[in-house]
């Protein structure tokens, strides 16, 4: 196992979905799962995924590492999909990389069954109905981050399957969310499909176990674009996006009132309150550490923190999470799709699954058209700086006004928690750009300046 784990050592920090950028791997064994072969052209190939834990991480991260293992002089998969030979003879690839591993997945996915490993068990549960002989070829979909996307195209309906490689304990939300919105008959999310559910020693434990989400197969919809890019060449073009925002605004407020119908809603506590204010003060204590310039803002953004604090708050409910218009698709004849429901990757299970404030979302969406607009001024400087904020301004209000009359929200109410709702996002951005893409900052200082101005209180 020594040598199999040496692989895995060499291989992991290569990969995109790797957390811990910048040092070696300490990785341990947990346990394996084992699936049998879906055809028989697949009887020389292994397919065992290990789970792996990597304890240089604090907190110790859990990885899911979906494997084919074949004999050396068989491999023709590409070098890049190729983890290693850990013993001789024996060449690893990444499973989603290879046909076995593709077939065993979209089988166990729409079909059912189990596979098994040492106090490991993972289960399939399908939700829509497998058409008899359904055969579907895969390819792997590129620039994801966290995780690994398999499309499988068929003479059927598309499906998109995203193995999760970073495992938590419970029901991933990008599960429990969309496959509760769908089946409930909403058309701004795709089709479910069917998930794999698993079962693996607690890594906290000598002798428990602990069940969480595998995998998510959901409907594929090819050849769309996502609002980033549709907004973006609006953007780009001078046009006006206000209708197309106004439809977006209402699209999210639907699913909005649908999970509140769906899930269990609470009343926000004073707790909820100074807990949610504390994070923003601790975000801008980091922040002015990182991005100095922001110091000399600082006390007008602790009075749009103190005035928010000072409103009376809605209830809370779950949420998407991490909105963006990268999580949402434009898809002709149907309108907008949000897809992603799995919240922040990298925050535990507890948290991304906990109701919270819908304006969250919403504040997501605002930056997010912010960053539209100060994309097209850091490629074009010679554009005027006017008319993108013209263009923002006028997404801003459009996505705001479809999202109050469809969510019936007095958000005329809500200007102050917004605002701080909002203002807290951009400084998490001044600290992601400060650390990832420098020339990017002058994006969320700008809007920190902004929303200053506008919402502080005059003294």
């Amino acid at each position: 196992m020594d040598s199999t784990l040496a692989c895995f050592a060499a291989w992991m920090p290569r990969q995109r979905w790797y957390a811990a950028k910048g040092r070696p791997p300490s990785l341990r064994l947990v346990s394996w799962w084992d699936l049998p072969p879906a055809s028989d052209d697949d009887a020389d190939a292994r397919i065992r995924t290990y789970l792996i834990a990597d304890e240089g991480a604090l907190p110790v991260v859990l990885y899911q590492l979906p494997v084919v293992a074949r004999a050396t002089e068989t491999v023709d998969a590409s070098p890049d999909h190729v983890i290693g030979s850990p013993e001789p003879g024996t060449t690893f690839i990444d499973g989603p990389h290879d046909p076995a591993y593709a077939r065993a997945l979209h089988r166990l996915i729409t079909a059912g069954g189990r596979g098994t490993g040492p106090r490991t068990e993972a289960i399939g549960h399908p939700r829509r109905a497998r058409t008899s002989g359904e055969t579907a070829t895969a390819t792997v979909m590129s620039g994801e981050q966290s995780n690994t996307s398999l499309i499988y195209r068929s003479s059927g309906m598309p499906v998109i399957c995203k193995v999760y490689r970073q495992l938590h304990a419970g029901l991933n939300p990008d599960i429990e969310l969309p496959t509760a919105l769908a089946e409930a008959g909403s058309v701004h999310v795709p089709r479910a499909v069917g998930w794999i559910e698993g079962t693996w020693p607690d890594l906290d434990t000598a002798q428990g176990t602990v069940t969480g989400s595998l995998a998510w197969a959901q409907e594929f919809l090819p050849d769309v674009e996502d609002a980033w890019r549709v907004a973006l060449q609006a953007a780009a073009r001078g046009e006006d996006f206000r209708g197309s925002a106004r439809a977006l605004g209402a699209a999210t407020a639907d699913v909005h009132v649908s999970l509140a119908e769906l899930f269990p809603t609470r009343a926000t506590t004073a707790a909820d309150l100074e807990a949610t204010v504390g994070t923003w003060r601790r975000r801008l204590t980091i922040a002015i550490a990182e991005v100095p310039e922001i110091a000399e803002r600082r006390a007008a953004i602790e009075a749009v923190y103190a005035l928010a604090a000072a409103t009376a708050w809605p209830d809370q409910q779950r949420i998407h999470g991490d909105y963006h218009l990268g999580q949402v698709l434009h898809v002709p004849g149907r309108g907008w799709v949000l897809l992603d429901f799995e919240g922040e990757p990298l925050r535990p299970m507890s948290e991304r699954t906990r109701p919270d404030l819908a304006l969250r979302d919403v504040a997501g969406m605002l930056r997010s058209f912010d960053y539209v607009a100060g994309s097209i001024r850091l490629d074009d400087p010679e554009r005027s700086p006017v008319a993108a904020r013209e263009w923002a301004h006028g997404a801003r209000a459009g996505f705001l006004e479809g999202y109050a009359m469809a969510s019936r929200a007095d958000l005329d109410s809500q200007t102050a928690l917004l605002a701080a709702l909002e203002l807290d996002k951009a400084v998490y951005e001044a600290i992601y750009e400060a650390r990832n893409r420098p020339t990017w900052v002058t994006i969320p200082l700008r809007a920190i300046a902004r929303l200053v101005e506008r919402t502080a209180p005059v003294g």
